[in-house]
């Protein structure tokens, strides 16, 4: 009967069916909570290679926050931006304005991992 049944949190026995439907429970609110805060994002990965990083994540973060404007790429106030050493890592929600910004790096020169 005892390999049924845990110790609950005051010492008592509790049926494993108990602690299964609170699993369960927990998990369902978790899924609930994950699906409406959750959103699409897409990533971007430019490679310096010969050309050099010049500042890159900085005038990214720039273009982010509407002091540099980036020639046929519209605004992304979302804009995660993050530098790699050998390359510089972009991420936002609209998939759109992301295959513009790898447009312009690949028109310059640069190679790109592809929006993903």
């Amino acid at each position: 009967m005892l390999s049924h049944c845990q110790s609950g949190k005051w010492g008592y026995i509790v049926p494993d069916e108990v602690v299964e439907k609170r699993v369960v429970m927990a998990k369902r609110v978790a899924t609930r909570w994950l699906v409406r805060v959750a959103q699409s994002e897409y990533r971007l990965s430019v490679l310096y290679g010969s050309k050099g990083s010049q500042n890159m994540a900085n005038l990214l973060r720039c273009f982010r926050d509407g002091k540099v404007a980036m020639q046929g790429v519209g605004r992304l106030s979302d804009l995660g931006v993050r530098d790699h050493g050998d390359s510089v890592e972009l991420w936002a929600a609209n998939r759109e304005a992301m295959v513009q910004i790898k447009d312009w790096f690949e028109k310059r020169g640069y190679e790109t991992s592809g929006v993903w």
